[in-house]
């Protein structure tokens, strides 16, 4: 692969995390090309743009609700039209925490995520892992795929957060796991499990929150998107080729000490 030619797709890349990733990215000189999708935050995915664009690299925005199987195809369709990625950062998700969506029922909260989540991302995956290998056959080269789990999904958390994203990160975790199998070595799969980050939920939560978070590290502060992106950025490196089917936690460390 030559310097300046790979072609990246990062998933809800508007704001927090993805925006921070499509941004360090942008500054890898083996990237040449990034597609930003983004479900309704056009002013974000715009600003996100012209990050990368000031960076001397070309972008190319690309619009869909993953509650939607049509929008979900259109995607996939549109990026191989335009992108034809070698590398897809799977970052978008549901948000039942903040917004008007933070006010729905247990199960209208965990409905909605295990169609954004898990059904949809799963069937996005699918499609973009059978592109990604006819390509392979013409063009070998390095392709990646990263998903985003979550580094208590395996234990379980308490309280109704836990009871939710729970099940969804660890349903995430396991296609992931499953879809390594699959298609390695021609497509290299990680998931990148964040711990505490702080994004629009973290900056406005109560003050037990923030003494569970950072109390919980071993490094003893919320983790940050940049801290999520620089973990991707590493993984999708084509410079790490032996790293493949692996579930990263990006948390500080756990913290089993009792103070």
């Amino acid at each position: 692969m030559t310097e300046s030619s790979r072609r990246v797709m990062v998933t809800g890349a508007s704001s927090g995390i993805g925006q921070q990733i499509a941004s360090l990215l942008a500054r890898d000189p083996s990237v040449a090309h990034l597609g930003i999708h983004y479900r309704e935050n056009v002013d974000g995915a715009q600003e996100t743009a012209r990050q990368i664009e000031s960076l001397g690299k070309r972008v190319s925005l690309f619009q869909a609700d993953f509650a939607s199987i049509a929008d979900c195809e259109r995607l996939t369709e549109e990026a191989w039209n335009t992108l034809r990625p070698e590398v897809w950062i799977n970052n978008a998700g549901a948000d039942v925490l903040t917004g008007q969506a933070a006010n729905g029922s247990f199960e209208e909260k965990l409905e909605h995520l295990m169609r954004v989540d898990v059904i949809n991302t799963i069937k996005v995956s699918r499609d973009v892992a059978q592109r990604m290998q006819t390509d392979a056959k013409q063009n070998p080269c390095d392709r990646s795929m990263i998903f985003i789990g979550w580094d208590q999904a395996p234990l379980g958390m308490e309280g109704e957060a836990g009871q939710m994203f729970g099940p969804v990160k660890a349903a995430v975790m396991a296609f992931a796991a499953s879809l390594a199998q699959e298609i390695a070595p021609t497509i290299r799969v990680n998931t990148v499990c964040p711990g505490w980050i702080k994004t629009a939920w973290g900056e406005t939560t109560s003050e037990y929150w923030d003494i569970r978070a950072t109390s919980q590290s071993l490094m003893r502060r919320w983790g940050s998107p940049e801290d999520i992106a620089r973990a991707i950025c590493f993984a999708v490196d084509p410079n790490n080729t032996f790293l493949c089917g692996q579930s990263i936690n990006i948390n500080g460390g756990w913290n089993r000490r009792f103070d």
